[in-house]
């Protein structure tokens, strides 16, 4: 009985039904967006993007990186963000960025992709607008 009276609180809270079911089923919920970023050869960009979506005053979204068959990799760039950013690193051989971006939508968990290149970086608020 305290599981449903739980649920019902959370759905009063104005929650999804499904999102908190699987919170209480220990469960991540997915977020509301997934930033897809393919990237090739573009550490400094990706540093400098991300640090942007660190700032973003809404959290609820994911960033996935697809690194298109770089020589020169993010992917310790990726790494200094895992604790302050849900961030996914993917490495793929090079196909071009249009390939890349629907590899990052197959392994997205977010209801709306977003997707950016590596040499934007956005405004606190992109989100939040959004």
């Amino acid at each position: 009985m305290g599981g449903l009276v739980r649920i019902s609180r959370l759905i009063d809270n104005g929650k999804t039904n499904d999102g908190h079911l699987l919170l209480l089923l220990g469960m991540p919920a997915s977020p509301k967006y997934s930033v897809v970023v393919p990237v090739f050869n573009r550490p400094d960009e990706m540093e400098e993007l991300l640090q942007s979506l660190v700032k973003q005053t809404f959290r609820d979204f994911e960033v996935i990186v697809v690194e298109d068959g770089s020589q020169k990799t993010s992917e310790g760039v990726c790494r200094e963000f895992e604790s302050t950013l849900d961030i996914h690193y993917l490495y793929k051989a090079n196909s071009g960025p249009g390939p890349s971006r629907n590899f990052g939508f197959e392994k997205a968990r977010g209801m709306y992709m977003v997707v950016v290149d590596s040499d934007c970086i956005l405004p606190p608020e992109y989100f939040s607008v959004v």
